[in-house]
């Protein structure tokens, strides 16, 4: 598979541009990584077993950099941008979850890494469970964190909150409503999502409102919530052949999901252990970065 290559020894170029957002170590490289009919912007660091860090809505793989750093001692690490995000192509169509591991899939093919284990976020989690569901000999452990799995455990109950209106909320209208208004669209997730929102610095958010103020991200954005009526019928499919097998951290904020992360983990997994980080909402890397860091390490490393 073709790969372009951007950095050979740094991605400083890439990093972001305001001072307060912490940038990939100056040991991590980035790549164009052409995969499943579309190209992913990958960052990849370390040494040792490989993970995989998939992000989710709001933010990019840039959100990652605690837990790259730290994970980079002793781990070869890739960082994605998810299909249609950051720094990613972003083509019309293909978003949903199953197609997106795809993509993981042939971003791992070309990068010559087998099996992998899976840290994920938000969005990033069903991407995720697609990917391990599918690839179930590449997949070593599975960390979700802090959201749901369409079609997945309470997944009817989870939709009838009226914070997650914006599962519905998508198509070209809506692009031209929030076209220029970027950031008070995303700043509603941020706040909200929060349990003090004030861990949502001015550099960040600036960050991430540029990301998706690119041509094409509000509308892929959108998209991937528009795929989540085939997320369940796919993911209702992966149930129907048993759950999976290998160790899963279920992750959730205090004060957001919380215990709720291991109750849907559990609907889809046999072997789930059940962490809650306090005093965090949904932005569990944003928030607490320390506790989450340690609490995924401590996984990882669990034989």
């Amino acid at each position: 598979m073709l790969r372009s290559f951007i950095a050979a020894a740094t991605i400083a170029f890439a990093a972001p541009a305001l001072a307060d957002i912490k940038p990939y170590p100056a040991t991590f490289t980035a790549e164009n990584v052409a995969t499943n009919g579309t190209t992913l912007h990958v960052r990849v660091g370390g040494s040792g077993p490989t993970v995989v860090l998939l992000h989710g809505y709001g933010e990019t793989g840039d959100m990652w950099v605690p837990l790259a750093a730290e994970l980079a001692r002793d781990h070869r690490v890739i960082v994605p941008d998810l299909r249609g995000m950051g720094l990613s192509e972003k083509p019309t169509t293909g978003y949903d979850k199953k197609n997106e591991a795809q993509d993981i899939a042939g971003v791992l093919d070309a990068l010559k890494a087998d099996k992998v284990d899976v840290v994920a976020h938000d969005i990033g989690n069903m991407v995720g469970y697609a990917f391990a569901a599918q690839y179930p000999d590449r997949t070593t452990k599975l960390v979700l964190m802090d959201a749901p799995l369409p079609g997945i455990g309470p997944w009817d109950e989870i939709l009838k909150s009226p914070l997650l209106w914006h599962f519905r909320f998508g198509g070209p209208d809506m692009e031209r409503l929030v076209a220029g208004r970027e950031r008070i669209y995303l700043d509603r997730f941020w706040n909200e999502f929060s349990a003090d929102p004030t861990k949502w610095n001015e550099a960040s958010r600036q960050h991430y409102a540029k990301l998706y103020a690119q041509p094409g991200a509000m509308r892929a954005g959108f998209a991937q919530f528009a795929a989540f009526d085939q997320d369940v019928i796919d993911n209702q499919g992966f149930l129907k052949q048993g759950k999976l097998r290998m160790p899963v951290l279920a992750v959730g904020g205090e004060k957001s999901f919380g215990p709720t992360m291991a109750v849907v983990a559990r609907a889809a997994a046999d072997n789930v252990t059940e962490v809650v980080i306090p005093a965090s909402g949904h932005w569990l890397m944003e928030e607490q970065p320390e506790a989450t860091v340690k609490a995924i390490r401590s996984f990882l490393d669990t034989e």
